[in-house]
This record gives C-alpha cells, structure tokens and sequence, in this order.
C-alpha cells in the first residue's frame, strides 16, 4: 500500500475507534460513517488520539452535520 493510503486507512480505523469507546457511540453504522467526514474536516489533527478527537467532536458538535449531532446528544 501506498504511505497516503496507510494514513488515510489508520484516521478512519481511529475515528471508528473514537465513536466505539465514546458514550455517545451508540449509534449506526451509517451515523458513525456520517460522521467521517466531519472528524476529518474539524479533528484530523488529533488523529490517531481517540480521546482527543472525541473532545474535538464535541467542542465542535454545532458545525457537525445533523446526523453526526445525534452521535453526541
């Protein structure tokens, strides 16, 4: 596999993981994959760091996208 690949592969298993040991994780598979593209756009710093990308989430859940929201109310 190509290093851009490896990175992108190792952000999304760690933002899955921060939605898996999250309290408010309890949602989908589609919600958590809707939630994606918003931990990219607001947290991709913090990747690989589940708590710290769960933080951000949070700080950040009003510019989420609807369904993402629901993840964290």
């Amino acid at each position: 596999m190509t290093r851009p690949l490896v990175k992108i592969l190792a952000a999304c298993a760690a933002i899955a993981m921060a939605y898996a040991s999250s309290a408010h994780a309890a949602g989908t598979p589609e919600q958590r994959r809707a939630c994606r593209k918003d931990a990219m756009k607001y947290c991709r710093e913090f990747v690989p760091d589940v708590k710290r990308i769960t933080a951000c989430m949070q700080k950040n859940v009003r510019r989420l996208s609807p369904l993402c929201q629901t993840q964290f109310r």
